[in-house]
């Protein structure tokens, strides 16, 4: 790389790594920068994966005292996005790019939707539990794991907007605030990295200056989001969810 490419790089680290931290989608910002030094699309994207677990982590810390008591559900959601990590980038090696071309903007999209929805469904599922008296499930039930495995499959082949897939997720079908719902995506997002690297490491080419400058620039990026987020309210934070998952629908069609 140029010093120019380099900077652009790092630039471009500190960008995705504060917004995965309030939203995800940073890797729309990162991946077309590594195209655009030369790197072939897998090892660009196996790269950028690499380059941005040290975003997810200082997110993580940054958001750890939302992230108080909810050990159980980490754990549970976690084990999901372990096995749908490694599952994902295992597909990525094996099979071609155009297997998901279709899939992906649909599934952004559908996250953008029930993000939009979420305070109406999530009143209706509030008023349905009323009437039949049935308890509150703290850790989202057995459709949550599922549904955290199948993003994480997602997110270990292509990790743009994974986040947005989470929230959307556990704001449908968990009562907490927006603000944890981000912490626990922030834990979520480093779990599915971190696997896809594991895997990665043994079986894929990368390229080490562009991970390096990667993980420094998320790594600062990952922090100043945590505080960003935690300062936005509620509906402004929803309100840039939606605004970043459209644009990332338009940019990957």
């Amino acid at each position: 790389m140029t010093p120019w490419e380099m900077a652009a790089v790092l630039a471009a680290g500190l960008g995705a790594g504060a917004v995965n931290t309030v939203v995800g989608s940073g890797s729309l910002i990162t991946f077309p920068v590594l195209l655009a030094t030369g790197l072939p699309p897998v090892t660009a994207a196996v790269s950028n994966a690499l380059g941005l677990i040290p975003g997810a982590i200082s997110g993580a810390i940054g958001y750890r005292a939302e992230l108080r008591g909810q050990a159980r559900l980490l754990l549970r959601l976690g084990t999901g996005a372990l096995v749908g990590g490694v599952t994902g980038a295992v597909l990525l090696l094996a099979l071609p790019a155009a297997a998901f071309e279709r899939i992906v903007p649909a599934l952004v999209g559908l996250a953008v939707v029930l993000v939009v929805l979420q305070p109406r469904i999530r009143a209706a599922v509030l008023r349905r539990r009323e009437r039949t008296g049935g308890p509150a499930r703290p850790d989202g039930g057995p459709l949550l794991v599922t549904g955290v495995t199948l993003a994480s499959v997602y997110g270990g082949y292509f990790p743009a907007a994974q986040g947005i897939i989470y929230i959307a997720l556990m704001g449908v079908l968990l009562d907490t605030t927006v603000h944890r719902l981000n912490a626990v995506k922030s834990v979520l997002v480093a779990v599915v990295n971190s696997a896809a690297t594991c895997f990665f490491l043994v079986s894929a080419d990368f390229d080490w200056t562009a991970v390096v400058l990667l993980a420094v620039g998320s790594a600062l990026g990952g922090l100043a989001g945590a505080r960003l987020g935690r300062r936005l309210s509620p509906a402004v934070l929803r309100a840039l969810v939606v605004v970043v998952g459209a644009a990332a629908i338009v940019q990957l069609l």
